[in-house]
């Protein structure tokens, strides 16, 4: 039955799209320009202006940053931090999340509360550097992992999925003799790809763009992040002078464009791949609870 919507909800539907719309090509032309300018010839580059497409073509920017070293080291930290920290990332919260959706668990609201109120208070930023060097972690790649691997509301998600498996699976699989960890890891996660695609995907793309925690942790330039080497790039007068390269013909401007793109882009492939499983779990994971 199709339901009669009012004519206030009808333009608010018109508002809410214009807006969005206008909100989302400011979004996509802010990429596009930068995607422009680290395509054009640096003497046109220079100039400035509205970039719609490539002023020229050229490839020296994209060339030039690829000859510098450090973008290579924050590849290699930045790809170890994502893949260990996603994976550990994902798996913990799992396992946090599959007992809360049990009815049978002792104290579940007591946890349930506890994780709300992880998410509303944090220690702030003293106490969790004094952790983190307790720890010793201090200029460690592990220092990005840890502290941050299981958030309250990646774990709430994945709760309200997990709780939608039916129970009967689980008494199925205990009459057969398969204990808690067998069902969990057989039953239970192969039937959660959706919520477990979406949570990768947060958790690969926070941990990627990861950058104030690594400026507060990290001194060793070999253990700097993609990120933190783009900040030296973009924050310096003239990138030029940080690269070693003598051949440079690429303007500061092509340099710091082609450099996002270097950062940005290969998470941004990512993306596609699991895209089929991101709108439904979302939704299955948001809307009981």
């Amino acid at each position: 039955m199709k339901i009669k919507r009012s004519k206030g909800e009808k333009v608010f539907d018109i508002f809410n799209f214009i807006f969005m719309t206008i909100v989302g090509l400011l979004m996509l032309y802010t990429f596009w320009n930068q995607i422009c300018i680290s395509l054009s010839k640096p003497e046109l580059a220079i100039k400035g202006g509205l970039f719609l497409i490539p002023k020229g073509f050229s490839l020296s920017a994209y060339k030039a940053v690829l000859k510098f070293k450090e973008i290579w080291i924050g590849y290699r930290n930045t790809l170890f931090i994502t893949v260990v920290g996603t994976t550990l990332a994902v798996f913990t919260t799992s396992l946090f999340a599959y007992p809360l959706s049990r009815r049978y668990l002792p104290g579940k609201k007591f946890f349930n509360i506890f994780i709300v109120v992880t998410m509303l208070f944090s220690g702030g930023i003293i106490p969790t550097y004094l952790v983190v060097r307790g720890m010793g972690l201090l200029d460690s790649l592990w220092s990005l992992i840890l502290p941050t691997m299981i958030g309250g509301f990646n774990v709430i998600i994945m709760r309200n999925f997990f709780s939608n498996i039916p129970d009967s699976l689980e008494e199925s699989a205990k009459i057969d003799g398969a204990s808690d960890f067998t069902i969990f890891m057989r039953i239970i996660l192969p039937l959660s790809k959706p919520v477990l695609a979406t949570i990768t995907l947060w958790v690969a793309v926070r941990i990627w763009n990861e950058y104030f925690h690594g400026l507060v942790y990290l001194n060793d330039r070999n253990k700097y992040t993609l990120q933190l080497v783009l900040r030296d790039i973009v924050t310096t007068s003239d990138p030029q002078d940080i690269m070693d390269a003598d051949d440079l013909t690429a303007i500061p401007e092509t340099l710091k464009a082609a450099s996002i793109m270097v950062v940005t882009i290969p998470i941004l492939i990512v993306y596609p791949f699991i895209q089929k499983y991101f709108v439904k779990g979302v939704m299955v994971g948001s809307v009981k609870g």
